[in-house]
């Protein structure tokens, strides 16, 4: 093997302190040098500008809130998208793999309270420090397209968006019960609360209080976002499902049951016993204004059954009936707060049932039957109308509520058991009968018809008479924005006495958010202490007018930021159609799994609103979406609130970058939660040290062999000898592997650890190496392909390899490694082999032995043979290539 003075005389040297700190890694010293190496080249990184000739991959990790320090939490998800920008660089793609900063948020106005920092000064500083960590772990980024959410040039679109929506109806304002959260003295969006509680703060119950807000009507795409999810199949069908039902598409039908005209208690006291007027008597004194109480059913099949209507305590007939009827209101009084507290605690469905007659009856339009109508603290005023009629044979809830207060149970639709009708006597035993599956019972003309034919029947006899229609509704509601506090987008609308709402004209944007503004998070927004903010002039009358001073959810500047990496200098528009039109939409998103509901919905209802100002062409922002698992500490997640973080700079500091991120996608694939270990990173630079030595000690051959500077593959000799042939095998394996797994799944856990066994291999093979037998070319070719595999894992290393061994072109986009598959392929494979389904041997056999080959060799072999003497072979099944079992009697 030829070799260089130099490293003959590092051989020589073996036993000496030159020899020895030449083979020793240095992560410090390799990743500091290189890290300034790539500072100074700014375009580096940088996307080719549209149009360009290559195909365009945009990869995309969920920019991050600039709390100060990263954590191995963002480190994992920031390595995953880094993997695969590297990857698809040498792939010969044109790649945009942008970062900015989510950076309005409450905890800067904290900040601002604890350490007495204005919340601008706090961010700016923390995007700095966050800014070196990423550099410093040597992440991919282009920073000529950062974007700053907090700045001028990016919340002015904000603002602007918000005037074309309010200009199309989308925009709206309206006084509604709102989700409060004490801690962060603002309001928060019906996404924003989980199981009762703040998103930001998990043990701090939510309050409902009536405040005039600022709403976006997200409800006109409710049902195009549905359907759009049909297409989503590059999407995790968990965030599919999470949003189809947070979306709630309810058919059914609206059905109009008018007031009777007296309230009079029916003769036969047990049926007014089980119709409830035995617990208030019947009303006969005040009259509701409207003659109608209109209820959503997704089941109007069973309205023959229905025996009481329940109204929402909010619903505004229950304000008229309470008129003048002090025990009935201090009765819905209380429903209403034994609701709150269900709404607060999370979980309105597992509330126990409370109710109250209110003396009034409605007529059930299909058979004229006098229904008492009560007030229910499970009717919720948002779902539907606000009213429900109870079918307690056929329904969980309204069967609960009749037994408790003793109404009448009417069964309407056929019980069955096992798919069988069930006869009178045993009735009783199944209810509630919830099934649709069968056949309406007890209706009149409808008797006998299915439940669902009869659905579609019943709703077109309503509409055809006037008394009801087939209908949508959706569990989705409209967007509320409006924030009572600082640091946010301020709203661009202004209160005028002569002409009421006016919006800011485009050419006053931005509204700017002031500065030295003080926050004591108390008594509203901070912006409405600040005369210098809050009086303007009205643009349409010249008069004095009143500035909005809530300013909006965080979620609006994350809705859309996307866009704006493809164009983020442009001070003309949010960004340029020619260019998105080119990068959308995004092949590869990446983030965390509890933004389906939040980011993820909002991004896909603004994409809609972009199109349909004819800013976009694409319906969907996201192609492909990749959640990450998280990573676990103490046995909770790692974060700042939790006090479990781990910084990256101190894994660095003690194990390198390179190892760090390494670590973080060979612990756990990339879907599943990692449990940190810090001897998992110490391992994974061990592993790099390997790597290292063996480079170092042999890379003479790559930078001098023709083969290893000109050649992406070298032929293999005409008669290799045996460890060269297992040396190529692995290789071609490994790059298979990976090459595959890119493609599709990611399994960057079990990439690396093949290219753990090719080193292992390599380094088992030094004795063969060192005698000749692995010929110069083909040891150029390893390490050459070697140094490739890991760039996308390992770049500082990998840019140090590529040096030593000779390379002179830019790594990040050399051409990814192809795979031979003949030589990839196993000469002979081991299957294992059972008799009656328990492993009794292996065999060893050609590896394109036919199956008759396969079964004759395991029949054959010694143990199996001796095993079956005396048995009679039944039948030998074969999974090609996996497994035999031969099954005996």
């Amino acid at each position: 093997m030829a070799t260089t003075e130099n490293s003959e005389a590092v051989t020589q040297a073996a036993g000496g302190d030159a020899a020895l700190q030449d083979l020793r890694y240095n992560p410090a010293d390799i990743e500091a040098r290189w890290a300034e190496r790539w500072a100074e080249q700014p375009d580096l990184y940088a996307a080719e500008p549209y149009p360009s000739a290559k195909p365009k991959y945009y990869v995309l990790e969920m920019l991050p809130y600039p709390s100060g320090q990263l954590h191995m939490g963002h480190v994992r998800n920031y390595s995953i998208g880094d993997t695969l920008a590297r990857y698809m660089w040498m792939q010969g793609y044109n790649v945009l793999h942008p970062m900015g900063w989510d950076a309005f948020g409450l905890p800067a106005e904290n900040a601002a309270l604890k350490n007495n920092t204005p919340p601008r000064q706090w961010t700016l500083a923390n995007i700095v420090a966050m800014k070196r960590q990423m550099n410093r772990v040597g992440f991919s980024y282009d920073w000529r397209n950062e974007i700053t959410t907090c700045l001028p040039d990016y919340y002015r679109w904000n603002q602007w968006f918000f005037l074309r929506m309010f200009e199309r109806g989308l925009a709206y304002r309206k006084k509604s019960k709102v989700n409060w959260c004490p801690l962060c003295a603002t309001v928060l969006a019906n996404e924003q609360v989980v199981n009762g509680c703040c998103w930001r703060h998990d043990e701090q119950i939510v309050e409902q209080r009536d405040l005039e807000q600022w709403f976006l009507r997200i409800t006109r795409y409710a049902q195009e976002l549905l359907d759009g999810l049909a297409k989503l199949d590059g999407w995790p069908e968990k965030v599919r499902t999470m949003q189809r039902n947070w979306i709630g598409r309810s058919e059914g039908a609206e059905i109009d049951f008018a007031l009777a005209d007296e309230c009079t208690v029916p003769e036969d006291e047990e049926k007014a016993r089980r119709s409830g007027t035995a617990i208030l008597p019947a009303r006969d004194d005040v009259k509701p204004s409207g003659n109608k109480i209109a209820v959503f059913t997704t089941r109007v099949d069973t309205i023959y059954g229905a025996t009481s209507l329940q109204l929402a305590p909010e619903h505004p007939l229950v304000k008229q009936m309470a008129a003048g009827d002090p025990a009935l209101a201090e009765s819905v009084a209380a429903l209403l707060e034994q609701q709150r507290k269900a709404r607060e605690a999370g979980d309105v469905g597992a509330i126990e049932k409370h109710g109250v007659f209110t003396g009034y009856y409605a007529i059930n339009p299909f058979n004229g039957e006098r229904l008492p109508v009560w007030v229910g603290n499970y009717i919720l005023l948002d779902y539907g109308t606000g009213a429900i009629m109870s079918v307690p044979a056929h329904d969980d809830r309204d069967y609960e509520f009749a037994k408790k207060y003793g109404l009448e149970i009417k069964v309407v639709i056929l019980p069955r058991r096992g798919g069988e009708a069930v006869e009178n006597g045993e009735r009783d035993s199944l209810l509630p009968f919830t099934d649709e599956d069968s056949l309406l019972i007890n209706s009149g003309e409808f008797s006998g018809l299915g439940c669902q034919e009869a659905q579609h029947k019943m709703a077109a006899v309503a509409q055809e008479q006037g008394f009801g229609k087939p209908t949508v509704t959706f569990r989705l509601k409209d967007w509320g924005i409006s924030r009572q506090r600082y640091w946010g987008t301020p709203i661009p609308m202004l209160y005028c006495e002569k002409d009421g709402i006016v919006p800011v004209p485009d050419s006053e944007l931005p509204v700017l958010l002031p500065d030295n503004v003080e926050i004591t998070q108390q008594g509203g927004s901070p912006l409405g202490r600040i005369p210098a903010f809050v009086n303007a002039t009205c643009p349409k009358c010249g008069g004095p007018a009143r500035r909005e001073t809530d300013t909006m959810d965080t979620f609006v500047d994350s809705s859309w930021y996307f866009y704006r990496y493809t164009d983020a200098r442009n001070d003309k528009a949010p960004f340029a159609t020619d260019t998105v039109a080119y990068w959308f939409p995004i092949d590869q998103y990446i983030g965390g799994v509890e933004h389906a509901i939040l980011h993820l919905i909002y991004s896909r209802f603004w994409t809609r609103v972009m199109r349909d100002l004819g800013l976009i062409e694409n319906d969907e922002p996201v192609r492909r979406l990749f959640t990450q698992g998280m990573v676990i500490r103490n046995g909770a997640k790692m974060s700042k609130s939790k006090g479990n973080v781990v910084s990256p700079d101190e894994m660095i500091a003690r194990y390198g970058a390179d190892a760090t991120r390494m670590y973080s996608l060979f612990a756990a694939p990339p879907d599943r939660d990692l449990d940190w270990q810090e001897d998992g990173v110490a391992g994974v630079s061990r592993f790099l040290g390997r790597v290292y030595r063996f480079a170092i000690k042999h890379g003479s051959s790559a930078a001098t062999s023709e083969a290893g500077s000109k050649s992406t593959r070298a032929a293999a000799p005409a008669s290799p000898s045996p460890t060269t042939q297992a040396l190529l095998r692995k290789l071609h394996q490994t790059i298979r592997k990976i090459t595959e797994d890119f493609a599709g799944r990611w399994h960057f856990n079990t990439d690396i650890a093949a290219i753990m066994e090719l080193v292992n291999l390599l380094t088992a093979a030094e004795p063969q190496i060192a005698a000749g037998e692995v010929p110069d070319a083909v040891l150029a070719e390893i390490l050459r392909t070697l140094t490739l595999l890991l760039a996308p894992f390992a770049p500082y290393l990998a840019f140090e390899l590529w040096q030593h061994i000779g390379q002179t072109d830019n790594l990040l986009r050399a051409p990814w490694p192809k795979f031979d598959e003949a030589l990839a392929k196993e000469e002979q494979i081991e299957i294992p082999v059972q008799i009656n389904g328990k492993l009794r041997s292996v065999i060893c056999v050609d590896a394109d032995a036919t199956e008759e080959q396969i079964r004759d060799a395991a029949l054959a072999e010694p143990k199996i043979a001796a095993a079956i003497a005396e048995k009679e072979v039944a039948r030998v099944i074969l999974v090609p290539r996996k497994l035999v079992n031969i099954v005996v009697k």
